[in-house]
């Protein structure tokens, strides 16, 4: 949960409530946790990510007033939540990488495959160019169209279209043996 975020809305909720307030805590009930979880497929940082969405919250509280149609704040936070994070990488302090998640010895996760193969594909994620990672990740884990993408960060379907296949590239390249090794075996340890 975010703690910073959960203490804005009990500020809100303690100084006096905007007519507009009910349908805010509802929406960041919602959809928080889904943020939070795109926030983290972009950055790659846990702690990151709780930063991002809680900039998101915040921006969008302050323009909740504002806004006509709530049938597209989906869209609207995506695209915060896209230019908080490229403007956050930007900043000369935010030039920390973030431990490698096979560095850091957990015992809580279990071993099993699929775990594995989904810390292979966010290390190779978080070595492609942000703007095609930008890119995948709201196309394939946020499940937009092209249009909604293009929408999102201010570019053409075309421009959507070719980052994604060089994304796709990227990460076939990053990914390199590392395919080959997540291949099954046969029982005679024949591919």
């Amino acid at each position: 949960m975010l703690y910073v975020s959960i203490a804005m809305m009990m500020r809100i909720l303690r100084r006096g409530r905007r007519p507009h307030d009910d349908e805010f805590v509802a929406y960041y009930a919602a959809r928080a946790g889904h943020l939070r979880n795109t926030a983290f497929l972009l950055c790659g940082d846990w702690h990151l990510a709780e930063d991002l969405t809680q900039t998101v919250f915040t921006k969008l509280y302050r323009a909740w007033g504002r806004i006509d149609r709530h049938d597209v704040l989906d869209q609207y936070a995506r695209r915060v939540l896209l230019r908080a994070f490229l403007d956050e990488r930007r900043r000369p302090w935010r030039r920390e990488r973030p431990t490698p998640d096979d560095e850091v010895l957990d015992a809580s996760v279990p071993d099993q495959r699929g775990v594995e193969d989904r810390q292979v594909l966010k290390r190779a994620l978080l070595r492609i160019p942000k703007g095609r990672r930008a890119v995948l990740v709201l196309r394939f884990w946020a499940d937009l169209s092209v249009e909604q993408v293009a929408d999102v960060l201010g570019c053409s379907t075309g421009t959507v279209k070719s980052q994604t296949a060089r994304g796709l590239d990227n990460l076939r390249e990053v990914l390199g043996d590392t395919l080959e090794d997540l291949r099954p075996t046969s029982p005679g340890g024949l591919q």
